[in-house]
């Protein structure tokens, strides 16, 4: 088993994933509210279950495209044009969607096993996770020849991406208490993180 996906590709995908995992969603406010309740360590817990979380969609992704390309032979290609699309449909809905009002509240006291199956559900609670990976990581992934190696790869890529963003927020909870009250903010990461998934969704079209 060998790495296939090139050093260039590896760089890319974790700067779409930090840029992507700035957009204050649901695992954010649930990590900045632990902590808030408890402190930087259980926050830490709740990041490990939406690793674990995306881990699981990323198994599922990969390996699923695979199965689907064995079917469709050259009809895979549609997938590549599909998944493209609709990376672009969602950079749009993010660059058009207004910031809400978020209340970051302190949650009781729950215990680090709890904390992780939060975060874990937090994230398999999105379907629509599942679709995005299978649509992001064809445009940088030979999916019919992906190895256990480069699973491995893109996991300790998202496992980077995560920590380095939602600790970020969990940091900026701890000290400052509310970091989501500025919709100005919130606007200008949604516009940004809609940019990278619209000029991804345009790069996984055009590649031959």
């Amino acid at each position: 088993m060998e790495l296939t996906i090139s050093a260039a590709n590896l760089v890319a995908m974790l700067a779409i994933m930090v840029s992507l995992a700035m957009v204050p969603d649901a695992g954010a406010i649930a990590v900045a509210a632990r902590s808030m309740a408890s402190g930087l360590k259980h926050a830490l817990m709740i990041i490990v279950g939406i690793a674990v979380g995306d881990f699981v969609f990323i198994i599922v992704a990969i390996y699923g495209l695979v199965g689907i390309s064995a079917v469709m032979g050259d009809l895979f290609d549609i997938i590549k044009y599909l998944g493209g699309a609709y990376l672009i449909i969602l950079g749009v809905l993010l660059w058009k969607s207004r910031p809400e009002k978020t209340d970051v509240k302190a949650i009781k006291e729950l215990s680090w096993l709890t904390n992780i199956l939060t975060g874990f559900f937090i994230t398999l609670g999105d379907p629509k996770a599942i679709v995005f990976y299978m649509s992001f990581l064809s445009a940088f992934v030979d999916i019919k020849n992906a190895t256990i190696v480069d699973v491995f790869s893109i996991m300790v890529i998202t496992t980077i991406a995560l920590f380095s963003v939602k600790l970020l927020y969990a940091y900026m909870a701890d000290k400052a208490r509310n970091p989501f009250k500025s919709e100005i903010a919130k606007k200008r990461i949604n516009i940004f993180s809609g940019s990278v998934m619209m000029l991804t969704g345009l790069y996984l079209i055009i590649r031959t």
